[in-house]
């Protein structure tokens, strides 16, 4: 039987990032002690007042269609935050609440890109965005970051990139999965080319609460990019909800006008008790967001240090997120052939930098989403696998 052309363009390589992690499930199944690090899932329960208001929401009836566009209070909410953090006034109807922030980027791509439109976006990057742009027929031209740059992007870079074709600018910091962040000058000079060429701005900041240096920007703040930037967020890691799919979309009026027409066509909104559920997460101040947050930082600070000097390895500190990312090289694998190394021989499941693009080669991402002791063993494990490999390379 024939199927669409969409098929093909929604199925790049980012697709076959997951092999190694199905694997990895795999093994436990059968038995197997590994130590999964190969996907961005918090280890985290959601805290309880969460779960409580989602449970009252169910007991009272609140099971019927919701606000296409999303609840007035759960929009209040995220603008408050949203002038709390960032500074920028933002009105309720400039935000539409979608199930998580992966089919915010997908919607939006949907709204603001034609076939054959150019999207310049920095790379390594996120494994779905390949599916995302050719989803709608755009074609991704990726601007290379370097590791010895701490991945962050250089906007002179950008603007050597820029074509007639080019219609947006997509960027995500701090960065899956190099958790790189950009300062408020690499941010303003990126704002000045999306003004002085008329270009979308499409920024990911999903995880924009795990910063442990610096100050997060959020773009749409600066001058003159608030009516061409669509800011993507949500709960997902933040609040340990990534289950419950709650996102949003914060954009000019018109834009978040065209996102609800396109969510009656493919979504008709999110449940309301998921919503409920969400403004407690943003309202409520929760301490345990803190300490999860704290946790991860020191998570982040445990792999730097047990893997910094270690013979074979380099660890490239990030900025935030909830990943580190490791160069392999001096082993003399491939960052694709040491992960399935790995695995099989050390029980450790990692993505290979390659899933992410080019400019990763050579470099693991490792998720810091087990507890501390976990990780501890995790990187007694890669330290063996990159001694062994170091070994018999001598031999």
């Amino acid at each position: 039987m024939r199927y669409s052309g969409l098929t093909q363009r929604i199925a790049g390589e980012g697709a076959a990032a997951w092999q190694i992690h199905n694997r990895a499930l795999e093994m436990r199944e059968q038995g197997v002690d590994v130590l999964l690090l190969s996907v961005g899932d918090p280890d985290f329960d959601t805290p309880q007042p969460i779960v409580q208001a989602a449970i009252d929401s169910l007991l009272a009836g609140d099971t019927h269609y919701a606000e296409v566009r999303g609840s007035r209070g759960l929009r209040d909410s995220i603008v408050d935050r949203h002038r709390r953090r960032s500074g920028q006034r933002v009105e309720a109807d400039q935000v539409i609440v979608m199930p998580g922030a992966q089919c915010g980027v997908y919607s939006v791509a949907q709204c603001l890109l034609d076939p054959g439109d150019e999207v310049i976006v920095a790379e390594p990057m996120y494994v779905t965005y390949e599916g995302v742009f050719g989803a709608c027929g755009a074609n991704v031209v990726p601007v290379a970051v370097r590791p010895q740059n701490g991945f962050r992007v250089d906007p002179a870079d950008v603007a050597a990139l820029i074509t007639p074709k080019t219609r947006a600018v997509l960027l995500n910091s701090p960065n899956n999965p190099s958790g790189a962040s950009l300062p408020l000058p690499v941010w303003q000079d990126l704002a000045s080319l999306c003004v002085r060429h008329d270009l979308w701005l499409i920024s990911d900041e999903v995880y924009s609460e795990l910063l442990y240096e610096g100050k997060h920007i959020s773009p749409a703040s600066l001058p003159g990019m608030a009516e061409r930037t669509a800011t993507i967020d949500s709960l997902s890691k933040s609040h340990a909800m990534s289950g419950w799919r709650v996102g949003w979309v914060m954009g000019p009026k018109p834009l978040i006008d065209h996102l609800e027409h396109l969510s009656l066509c493919m979504l008709f909104g999110i449940p309301d008790f998921v919503q409920k559920a969400a403004q407690v997460a943003l309202d409520g101040n929760l301490p345990e967001v803190a300490l999860m947050r704290e946790e991860y930082r020191q998570r982040r600070d445990l792999v730097c240090a047990s893997l910094n000097h270690c013979p074979g390895l380099r660890v490239i500190r990030p900025d935030g997120g909830m990943f580190v990312m490791v160069d392999v090289r001096q082993t003399g694998l491939s960052a694709q052939h040491f992960a399935e190394r790995l695995l099989e021989g050390y029980g450790v499941s990692v993505l290979a930098g390659e899933a992410f693009g080019p400019s990763a080669a050579g470099h693991i991402r490792l998720g810091l989403v087990v507890d501390q002791l976990k990780l501890a063993e995790a990187c007694r494990r890669i330290a063996l696998c990159a001694a062994a490999l170091l070994e018999a390379r001598r031999a």
